[in-house]
């Protein structure tokens, strides 16, 4: 795929962006992918989604560094640059799975190789509110979130919410994640935390989607909202890796939207 294809103007228009503020796309990509060549390569072929150069790349990368290296610097790095695409509004959906699809073929390469499979950051249940069909933003999601390396338990659309606390109460996740695009389902969220909260399951409860909002998701124990799909690795990462609680994320979470906004040029 060329950038340079790409009507930016309407782009930034459409999100009402200012757009001389804005950081060209391509620049963007080429800052961020890796300066080593064989690296670099196995990154942009993930942007880029170049499906005729993905194996021979990896390949290649593997021969001068480890899977693990390959996986962490090159497939990862991509799918991080993609994210940034997608949160800018450059990159949809489509664009998201196909370069989705290319990582998860690269992966399969490099865990080929590896002397022990490859470790997660952690569990997520995701699932869709009970009543509602809309999964596009949830996959989208899934989708970031297992490129940064979380093991995902994916519920899918329609989930009755006891079916919700079973698998969290088998599961034992990190994070339960909710997506409500109708408002007639978003009411499953505050009774599925509170019979989790009722079960001793103090669990971080992200929800998003177009249906609710910050209040009403911060009006209930564990919740956390999520503006964007784009946000929900770096919430993870504070949650699991620097073991931040589902207050203490309510408690920064201006400044991390904030944040994660300014790094997409929002």
């Amino acid at each position: 795929m060329d950038l340079k294809n790409i009507n930016y103007n309407r782009i930034f228009k459409r999100y009402d962006l200012d757009l001389e503020s804005q950081e060209d796309p391509e620049e963007l990509v080429y800052r961020l992918v890796p300066e080593e060549t064989h690296l670099r390569k196995v990154s942009e072929d993930i942007v880029f989604m170049r499906y005729k150069d993905i194996s021979e790349d990896v390949t290649s990368a593997m021969e001068v560094f480890s899977p693990e290296e390959v996986i962490e610097q090159g497939l990862i790095k991509g799918m991080e640059i993609v994210s940034e695409l997608y949160g800018r509004g450059i990159y949809y959906f489509p664009h998201v799975m196909m370069a989705a699809d290319l990582m998860d073929r690269g992966l399969k390469m490099c865990e080929s190789h590896l002397t022990k499979e490859r470790e997660t950051k952690g569990k997520i249940v995701m699932h869709v509110a009970e009543g509602d069909p809309h999964d596009i933003g949830k996959n989208i999601a899934a989708v970031l979130l297992k490129s940064n390396g979380y093991s995902i338990i994916d519920l899918g659309r329609d989930v009755l919410m006891q079916d919700v606390v079973n698998a969290v109460e088998k599961e034992k996740p990190d994070i339960v994640t909710g997506t409500a695009l109708m408002t007639t389902t978003m009411s499953a969220f505050p009774k599925i935390a509170s019979k989790l909260y009722e079960k001793g399951m103090e669990i971080p409860f992200m929800c998003a989607g177009g249906a609710v909002n910050r209040d009403y998701v911060e009006s209930f124990p564990m919740g956390i909202y999520c503006v964007k799909a784009a946000d929900g690795p770096d919430l993870a990462n504070r949650i699991v890796t620097e073991g931040w609680d589902w207050k203490k994320i309510r408690s920064n979470w201006d400044r991390i939207i904030t944040k994660n906004s300014k790094m997409r040029g929002e």
